[in-house]
């Protein structure tokens, strides 16, 4: 039975069409049939043999009517509520027209023979498609034991729709929904039972669950942090599905797992943008982003964008990033229908004729320097390389930008700039006193800086590696056991960065709030039990990934720091300071070039 219902649902989607059609054939005039005999009590009453026709009739035209409502393209595993409604309409349909050909032709229909057939043909036609449906869905569940039972957390619309997805693709077998809303508990989702949360240790005892899904694109980063704190304690792969922004911009869609974003464990809810800060410094303007292949440029450029600039100049000595960053931005502005025009420029921030001739040729009216080499082991081991591209290209970078009118120029720095041990700290700091530097001499050109620490996910986050290490089983390699670091997101930082830049005079320093400073090792235990595997220590010999302590880099700082000195004053913004700190004189610092 189960080969030849497998057969059958794995036909061409042409030859099922056509199995449909002639189901309804049948069950059509079998519905008018049973309609009469419900009304006379007979097998073959009598009056059935005046109206003969009307069975082929009936068989016919309710074909074309369900074929004009689309019926014959629904996808039967796939057959909802729109589906019914198109059995219903069809039905209903073809007992009107009974009830008028009876009228046209003076013939004795009774009454109540067109709503019976209504009931019958409704239950029997739209009965054989959910029984097509369940027994897709039964032979999956048959074929459960090479499907892995999950978990989806989240007994919503997202959570209800990802359990079908799921079930459908056959990769994965949802035995259960749990999920924080307690009126929801003991429901069932399309024969799959919500659970309270607090019940999770009873259904991995009772089900043989490896992986946990998120269903909750919607949910707050706070939320998100409890929950996932909350799941640590379980032996169980956590992952989850896009965020509604990804959702809404097609960038992503619901059935794409991914492993979770450790910038739910990391980080605060984000302070919302100001709205007048960010379009002061973006909306209807033209734009420079350099290193805008880069991530921290890239995240720039997308703000840029969904802020409405009239033009936005990318500039970028790498290619490849270039193109990449130009063409999702295209995609988007399209999808948004945004009028903002993309110049994709490549060059070197040190040509400063390739510079001065792009400001200039563009009416460039904002630069977001975020050109810069920022590994701290690459820079220390090509130090030549790193003072000229760093120091010397963000003075080109600048001295063009007041040389051509430019109304505002903001220096993406790091935390790595303060108290430098490290060559790439110091090229950042240099050209920090560069910028303040020029903003004591060079006239209208508005110059600021803005400090900030690691970004997650950005090209030089500890963050890939570690989920590139625990992939292929650890050890999970971390410098030093004590180590901290700051983190914020990527699109959080850009906005900040966005906001800084509006509220700048000349000359000032911005730092930003990235909250509690979070251990290294600290991190990389939670993501490997966020993987479903235990940490291999002294205490868990049995453990899955081991970590391995491979002792600070040349130029790496156990702690670092956001602030020279003490001093530093608030904002407009809440997440946003400005640094009180000295600049060196003019001489010293050309004395330093």
């Amino acid at each position: 039975m189960k080969t030849s219902l497998t057969q059958l649902l794995t036909l061409p989607r042409d030859r099922k069409r056509w199995l449909m059609i002639g189901a309804d054939l049948l069950l059509l005039p079998a519905a008018l049939w049973g309609a009469y005999v419900m009304r006379f009590a007979e097998t073959l009453p009598a009056p059935m043999a005046e109206v003969w026709w009307l069975f082929p009739a009936t068989a016919v035209i309710g074909v074309l009517i369900f074929s004009r409502l689309g019926l014959y393209r629904t996808v039967v595993r796939f057959m909802g509520t729109r589906a019914i409604w198109s059995v219903a309409a069809g039905v209903s349909l073809l007992a009107l027209l009974i009830f008028s050909v009876a009228g046209l032709v003076q013939t004795a229909i009774p009454r109540a023979v067109p709503v019976s057939f209504a009931v019958i043909a409704f239950v029997s036609v739209g009965g054989v498609r959910f029984l097509v449906r369940a027994a897709y869905h039964w032979l999956l569940g048959r074929g459960a034991s090479i499907a892995e039972p999950v978990i989806v957390y989240g007994a919503g619309a997202a959570g209800a729709h990802l359990a079908t997805s799921l079930r459908v693709a056959g990769r994965f077998q949802p035995v259960a929904f749990v999920d924080e809303d307690p009126t929801l508990h003991g429901s069932l989702i399309d024969g799959i039972e919500i659970y309270d949360p607090a019940r999770i240790p009873e259904l991995l005892e009772l089900f043989p669950v490896r992986r946990i899904l998120l269903a909750i694109p919607s949910a707050s980063r706070g939320s998100r942090r409890r929950i996932l704190t909350q799941l640590e304690a379980f032996p169980i792969h956590v992952q989850t599905v896009p965020n509604t922004e990804e959702l809404l911009t097609g960038s992503a869609s619901l059935a794409q797992l991914r492993d979770v974003d450790i910038g739910d464990l990391l980080s605060r809810d984000p302070v919302p943008p100001i709205p007048d800060l960010m379009s002061r410094s973006l909306r209807g303007r033209v734009i420079m982003v350099s290193g805008a292949g880069g991530s921290i440029g890239s995240a720039l450029c997308r703000v840029a964008v969904a802020e409405g600039v009239r033009t936005l100049v990318l500039y970028d000595h790498h290619e490849f990033a270039l193109y990449a960053i130009e063409r999702e931005l295209r995609s988007v502005a399209e999808s948004r229908g945004l009028s903002c025009q993309l110049i994709p420029i490549v060059g070197s921030v040190c040509n400063a004729q390739r510079v001065r001739a792009v400001m200039r040729r563009f009416g460039v009216q904002t630069v977001f320097h975020s050109a810069a080499y920022k590994h701290v082991p690459m820079v220390e081991q090509n130090i030549l390389e790193g003072i000229r591209n760093n120091v010397f290209g963000t003075q080109i970078f600048a001295e063009a930008a007041a040389e051509c009118g430019v109304e505002r120029f903001v220096l993406i720095s790091t935390d790595k700039a303060v108290r430098p041990t490290s060559v790439m700290g110091a090229t950042k700091r240099l050209a920090e006193l560069v910028l303040q530097d020029l903003a004591a001499r060079s006239g209208p050109t508005i110059f600021a800086m803005v400090r900030f620490g690691n970004v997650l996910a950005s090209s030089g986050s500890v963050i890939p590696v570690f989920h590139e290490q625990i992939g292929r089983g650890g050890p999970v390699t971390v410098t030093h056991p004590n180590i901290t670091r700051y983190f914020m997101t990527v699109t959080e930082a850009s906005q900040l960065v966005v906001q800084a830049g509006a509220m700048a005079t000349g000359g000032e320093v911005f730092v930003l709030d990235m909250g509690e400073p979070v251990r290294i090792v600290d991190l990389a235990r939670r993501m490997i039990r966020l993987h479903g595997l235990r940490v291999q220590d002294d205490q868990n010999q049995g453990g899955d990934i081991r970590i391995e302590f491979s002792g600070l880099r040349p130029g790496e700082k156990l702690y670092e720091e956001l602030l020279i000195g003490e001093n530093a004053t608030g904002t407009a913004h809440p997440k946003i300071m400005r640094a009180e700190e000295e600049a060196l004189g003019a001489e010293r610092v050309q004395e330093i070039l």
